[in-house]
């Protein structure tokens, strides 16, 4: 996250990682404009770059080669990262409507979606064909398709629809690719056929012809079989195979069919208002804002230019960044914006799939290795602007290149009053407009024995406890540490009921305590309304109500909860630290790692999937999980929170008066988390907990393991660290996987005290 004193005045989002986007991301990242904050919404947090995919189907590049870290990339811009599909917007309310969380605001809009294909206008194809766009979404079919050809003996037929270049090169690049494995597996390469289909009377019909007939020649020798002048018209199943069928009557048995042809919008865009083509894309003017909406833009090939109508190529996508960007800037200026003017011709490199390419502008055709080794360093020179970040930290703007934001007289006011001098006390409170507002549209679930809360809101909550039950009180409040407020409120949410749930109560009550930046009233709003809809999802889902709360002022934004949960009064299923017997073994029900990730991740030292699958992990409540050990004989539990793993195994043995054997080999990791750990980056909690090594008896042993320091490794929304019968414990693991913790292992086993004062004995 990057800090700044600068509340925000504007949001500028971005929907879609596409070619265009990225370029803003970065010009952001190396200038970033005070008072704005970007927000980027994608499916996925790497992206792929178009122009070397064909390199990587053939085998040439590997998976990060040819993909953008959009997590490392938006890390580096200080913008949010929101990993979720978009299904519509409002423009009335200017919102963003996503597939799994609230709508997100936006004052200007900008969508870099890319094209989808269109198979719905060929009987079949939507169910029997792999479409090669989105190109994002593209990476999972081609692994399976690849596989299933591996396992294939005998004859396999490929079909690939589309004529274009992209059509070329995928059937040129899978060729090479598949011939190779075929080889490599012992089978015999001339098993495999591709048949090329195109509508068009030729292939390349935007290229020259001596580019067209060099590719044909290539094609012809390579043995792929060309069908001209031959639409596809429809799919129909064959048994394992598919049967294609042309407008020329060519019917033919194939057992894949790629679809890189007939590409169009959206479906969602259809419902926006905006003016699309008949193919649905979005008409933008020479200022690449939308023709009947000047707050949205568009970008790459999504877009069609009015006044000029572009080939849906990449380069047109990478070169609109930097007008785009400046229109950006201009519009949150409130100056006049640019027109966007598209080079009239472009250089193509197209390869052959195996390292050799031809070059294709105007009228010029030229080929060799050597244009292939030029298209590679190209692709990596452009690659390498989204992974070789400088180092911004010490870097200031000119005063004069500061984008001054365009402000209303109230906007200007509240501008104003947040970077002024703010009061502390009651004076420090968010306005009662603001809290009401925000919290007015969520929908806490309510309980019978809460009496007076959020329904009615009073000085304070009252609950009841229900008869033959005990409280149980927990509170935790912390900080956030990643930028997006509905993930953040949903992990501080499961941070704080995992001590209900570690002690087998149920959760009834929450009361929560947040600390926002002061900023314009519809900023704080929109956050407070972001990360309280998080949290609510999650205290909902536990039947936990939350009944009331406190909000303030602060220069960071902070999140926490008091929780009251229910138990049986005779304690009856009340799972404790001190419950563990020797001879248990030990169980872990999340893998560990979140405190050197998030420390790697401001310095831009991990990949977006590591961080997407942290967060992820920390997202999945310990509930189930708790239960789980309850019904297998569990009676020694503990959320894995800041102290760590060893913190929190010697907090359990010291009153169960055991010791413990821990299987460092055991240990489930987070992604990434070995290799930040490795490059020595470690939270700032870390040497404080570092101090209980003294508790091992054999650290001498272990200390240059690698997974060693993640012992101390302090955890965020961690999971269940239970002791469980062994005659139990198989049984209990199974389980617990099959709702949803699929990382559970046995992590260790329970000793009888010995004469040692180190309880902890370290393995494998």
């Amino acid at each position: 996250m990057r800090s700044t004193e600068q509340p925000v005045l504007r949001d500028i989002v971005l929907i879609g990682g596409g070619h265009s986007h990225v370029g803003v991301l970065r010009m952001f990242g190396m200038k970033p404009w005070p008072g704005v904050r970007l927000t980027l919404i994608c499916t996925d947090v790497h992206t792929p770059y178009s122009g070397m995919l064909p390199g990587y189907i053939a085998g040439h590049y590997s998976y990060d080669d040819v993909h953008i870290d959009l997590g490392r990339l938006c890390a580096f811009a200080g913008a949010r990262l929101v990993v979720d599909e978009v299904v519509g917007l409002d423009r009335q309310r200017k919102k963003v409507l996503c597939k799994n969380r609230p709508a997100i605001a936006y004052d200007a809009l900008s969508i870099n979606i890319g094209s989808t294909p269109q198979t719905l206008t060929v009987p079949g194809a939507a169910e029997w064909a792999v479409p090669v766009k989105p190109i994002a979404q593209f990476n999972q079919k081609w692994m399976a398709l690849l596989e299933r050809v591996k396992a294939h003996s005998g004859t396999h037929t490929i079909a690939v629809v589309g004529g274009g270049a992209g059509g070329v090169e995928l059937t040129l690049a899978m060729q090479h690719r598949l011939r190779a494995e075929l080889k490599t597996l012992g089978h015999n390469p001339a098993d495999l056929k591709l048949h090329l289909f195109t509508a068009s009377p030729c292939i390349l019909p935007t290229h020259n012809a001596t580019v067209r007939a060099k590719f044909e020649t290539v094609l012809r020798q390579r043995g792929v079989t060309l069908h001209c002048n031959a639409e596809v018209t429809a799919l129909q199943a064959d048994g394992a195979r598919k049967t294609l069928q042309t407008d020329t009557g060519v019917e033919l048995s194939v057992d894949e069919v790629m679809w890189v042809t007939q590409a169009g919008g959206a479906s969602w865009l259809k419902t926006t208002g905006l003016e699309l083509t008949e193919q649905g894309f979005i008409r933008v003017g020479p200022t690449l804002q939308t023709l009947n909406d000047p707050d949205i833009f568009a970008a790459g090939d999504i877009a069609h230019f009015e006044a000029n109508p572009l080939e849906k190529a990449g380069v047109f996508a990478v070169r609109m960044g930097k007008p785009l960007v400046n229109n950006l800037q201009n519009w949150v200026e409130g100056a006049r914006l640019d027109d966007y003017r598209p080079q009239r011709t472009w250089l193509a490199l197209i390869s052959t799939g195996d390292r050799f390419a031809v070059a294709s502008k105007g009228a010029i055709g030229f080929w060799g290795a050597w244009v292939w080794r030029w298209k590679d360093w190209i692709d990596r020179r452009f690659m390498a602007k989204f992974s070789d970040f400088p180092d911004m930290s010490a870097e200031k703007p000119a005063e004069t290149s500061q984008p001054q934001v365009a402000l209303s007289q109230e906007e200007s006011l509240q501008a104003i009053s947040a970077i002024a001098m703010r009061c502390g006390g009651c004076g420090a409170k968010v306005g009662s407009t603001v809290l009401s507002r925000a919290l007015g549209a969520l929908q806490p679930v309510e309980r019978a024995d809460v009496l007076v809360g959020l329904h009615a809101p009073d000085d304070a909550a009252i609950v009841k406890v229900p008869p033959g039950k005990a409280m149980v009180h927990t509170v935790d409040f912390f900080r956030a540490f990643v930028d997006d407020p509905y993930v953040f409120g949903r992990i501080a949410a499961n941070h704080a009921l995992g001590d209900i749930f570690a002690m087998g109560g149920e959760a009834q009550s929450a009361t929560a305590v947040v600390t926002v930046p002061p900023g314009l009233e519809a900023k704080v709003e929109e956050l407070l309304f972001q990360m309280m809809s998080g949290a609510v999802d999650v205290l909902n889902d536990a039947g936990c109500a939350l009944v009331g709360g406190h909000t303030g002022e602060g220069k960071e934004l902070a999140l926490g909860f008091a929780i009251n949960g229910l138990v049986d009064e005779n304690l009856e299923g009340v799972m404790i630290k001190g419950g563990m017997k020797p001879g248990d073994a030990i169980v872990l029900t999340k893998p560990i790692g979140t405190g050197t990730l998030f420390a790697a991740l401001p310095q831009l030292k991990t990949k977006g999937r590591w961080i997407e699958s942290a967060l992820q992990s920390m997202m999945v409540s310990n509930r189930l999980g708790a239960q789980c050990l309850r019904k297998h004989g569990s009676k020694a539990c503990t959320d894995l929170t800041g102290f760590g793993l060893l913190g929190h195994l010697v907090e359990m043995t010291k009153p169960s008066e055991v010791d413990a054997e821990l299987f460092l080999d055991q240990l489930p990791l987070l992604d990434g988390a070995l290799e930040t750990v490795k490059a020595g980056i470690v939270s700032s909690l870390q040497p404080a907990n570092v101090r209980l090594r003294r508790a091992i008896r054999n650290q001498a042993d272990h200390v240059d393991d690698p997974r060693y320091p993640l012992l101390f490794d302090p955890q965020t929304a961690g999971g269940l660290l239970a002791t469980v019968p062994a005659d139990q414990v198989d049984a209990c693991v199974a389980e617990l996987k099959t709702l949803g913790y699929v990382h559970t292992r046995i992590i260790g086993r329970v000793l009888a005290p010995s004469d040692a004062l180190e309880p902890i004995v370290l393995k494998g």
